[in-house]
């Protein structure tokens, strides 16, 4: 039964990465297609609204300037989401996951996406927008969660042969034909 099961070489950043990608992808996807759409309205949305004050109170970009920030918010989003739909595709392939082969994947969008969020909250920050630095807090602690127990987690263990299994079969036993194979007589 658990021979066949898809989760069976699953690890806890695996499963704590996939929980990530569920939230992020759609959730960012959404948000950076609503920019493209409409760069001025979306920017003021509520999870933009730090990026958005900031860049009209302290920056003081005109409007065109204003939506090619827009547009760069919206790439970063996408670029993040991009990243975690690139791990959910590579963790549902077991030769991938066994080695270890999401890592970086997720990785990247990790550090991409703490970036992001951790530089919104120092906006929202500045600004005094509490309810969008509790959200922008709130992403920055499940991204770096996840980075911590990516860190903590002990590497994926290959199974190893036994060292009889690896000698060569020659007619004697695997000490002696070491030995003999060195020149050294016991």
């Amino acid at each position: 039964m658990i021979k066949n099961c898809v989760i069976r070489n699953w690890r806890l950043s695996c499963v704590n990465g996939v929980l990530l990608a569920l939230y992020f992808v759609p959730a960012w996807t959404a948000i950076a297609f609503q920019i493209m759409v409409s760069p001025i309205q979306a920017l003021f949305a509520r999870p933009n609204i730090a990026v958005a004050l900031f860049i009209s109170d302290h920056l003081h970009l005109s409007g065109l300037e204003t939506v090619r920030a827009a547009w760069l918010l919206a790439l970063a989003r996408l670029t993040v989401a991009g990243f975690f739909a690139m791990f959910l595709v590579l963790i549902l392939v077991p030769r991938v996951r066994k080695v270890a082969g999401y890592v970086e994947a997720l990785s990247i969008g990790l550090g991409l996406g703490s970036m992001l969020t951790f530089f919104s909250m120092i906006m929202a920050a500045k600004i005094g927008e509490t309810q969008a630095l509790r959200l922008h807090a709130t992403e920055l602690l499940m991204l770096l969660g996840t980075a911590i127990v990516m860190l903590v987690e002990k590497p994926a263990t290959q199974p190893t042969a036994s060292p009889a299994a690896s000698a060569p079969s020659n007619g004697m036993e695997p000490g002696v034909a070491n030995s003999a194979a060195a020149g050294v007589k016991f």
